[in-house]
């Protein structure tokens, strides 16, 4: 190899209170006997990523850009009630990017085999245009597989099979998900049909509701439709579904956490064969995964007494799942990386593109169909 130097994106809060992105240099990591060394040549920019890179703390109307090129270095403001949060990484130069992938361009002594493979990864700092890594924690794709159509293969592909993984181990048999024209809803409604799991999917535009039943969806529920409730508890009367995921954390004013339950308990209380004082006796479970809306969660409690609302995070997840079924579960995402998994972007930008502020609102919108794939080598 020629390059000498890997450029990186690196994201630092400052202790005047600002976050600063750049591009910055590093020499080229040479892997040990069990690493791979990878050129990186496609990374998303996930919701999950935006925490590191913006921080959520940012105020994004006070963007400022200086210097070109290698040299861009792009500035906001931190909101000042937000500063405390950020004392565990003041001026600390971070290296960000949960996934991507590329080509293996050098191996050490006992994995030589795989120098030219194409592989995903999430092995955080992807947003390098090298990454060294251990050669086990590389999902080797499939000839033929392009490193862009495999930039997505941990995040949201694992995440979806993991909701499935969820749902057995809890006892429930269908689900109900939020923000669901996602990429990441997308492939879960494609699992789903395979796996004939009934799926109740809620989303917050007409144009999404044909989206999703293009791909064959059968229940999508509009929450900006005046129906929308009645909509919700059809959908789980016909589905029986008690478990929700939510991407939001709030949405519909904070509320759609909450309306789902309901939703649950008026479905379930169709069923009943007795009256309870106490609700329905069928428990009624919402984790909330994401938070693309930042308003507070609302919780009116009209949904009895059985009943949970909790937090949940992938990494925690794959630990209770157990190596042998995860392993199950990145094969399944290799062979259907085209198909099920498929992932689809706005935009292919450099590392200075991804520094512009126009394209910063952009992908922190988190918009459905605004996703952003970063080529380092672009």
């Amino acid at each position: 190899m020629s390059e000498s130097h890997s450029k990186e994106i690196r994201s630092k809060v400052t202790s005047e209170g600002n976050i600063e992105l750049s591009i910055t240099q590093a020499e080229l990591p040479i892997p040990s006997a069990d690493e791979v060394l990878i050129k990186v040549e496609a990374a998303p920019i996930n919701p999950s990523d935006l925490g590191l890179l913006l921080s959520f703390a940012a105020d994004l109307s006070s963007i400022t850009t200086s210097g070109s090129e290698d040299e861009t270095v792009t500035s906001m403001k931190i909101h000042p009630a937000l500063m405390g949060s950020m004392k565990p990484r003041l001026d600390q130069s971070m290296q960000a990017g949960n996934e991507g992938a590329g080509v293996i361009v050098d191996a050490g002594e006992n994995v030589k085999e795989l120098i030219g493979k194409t592989v995903g990864l999430a092995g955080g700092a992807m947003y390098s245009q090298y990454r060294r890594i251990p050669a086990a924690s590389c999902l080797v794709m499939d000839e033929g597989t392009s490193p862009a159509e495999a930039a997505s293969s941990f995040v949201n592909p694992l995440t979806a099979l993991s909701f499935i993984e969820t749902m057995k181990m809890e006892n429930h048999t269908a689900l109900v998900h939020t923000a669901a024209a996602s990429n990441l809803g997308q492939m879960l409604v494609k699992i789903c049909i395979a796996d004939d799991i009934p799926l109740v999917n809620i989303v917050r535009k007409s144009e999404h509701v044909e989206l999703l039943k293009n791909l064959g969806a059968e229940y999508v529920c509009n929450t900006s439709d005046k129906s929308f409730m009645n909509d919700l508890v059809a959908a789980l009367v016909a589905t029986g579904a008690t478990l929700g995921f939510d991407a939001t954390g709030g949405g519909n004013n904070g509320e759609l956490p909450g309306q789902i339950l309901s939703a649950m308990e008026i479905a379930a209380n169709k069923t009943a064969k007795e009256y309870s004082r106490y609700g329905s006796d069928t428990y009624k479970q919402v984790y909330i995964y994401g938070g693309l809306d930042q308003s507070p969660t609302v919780l009116k409690r009209a949904y009895g007494m059985s009943w949970g609302l909790g937090g949940w995070l992938l990494t925690p997840m794959i630990g209770r799942i157990g190596m042998e079924k995860f392993g199950q579960m990145r094969m399944r995402v290799a062979k259907e990386i085209k198909t099920t998994f498929a992932s689809s972007y706005a935009e292919e930008i450099s590392f200075e593109e991804m520094l512009q502020p126009e394209t910063i609102k952009s992908y922190a919108k988190q918009a459905t169909g605004k996703k952003y794939l970063v080529n380092p080598h672009k």
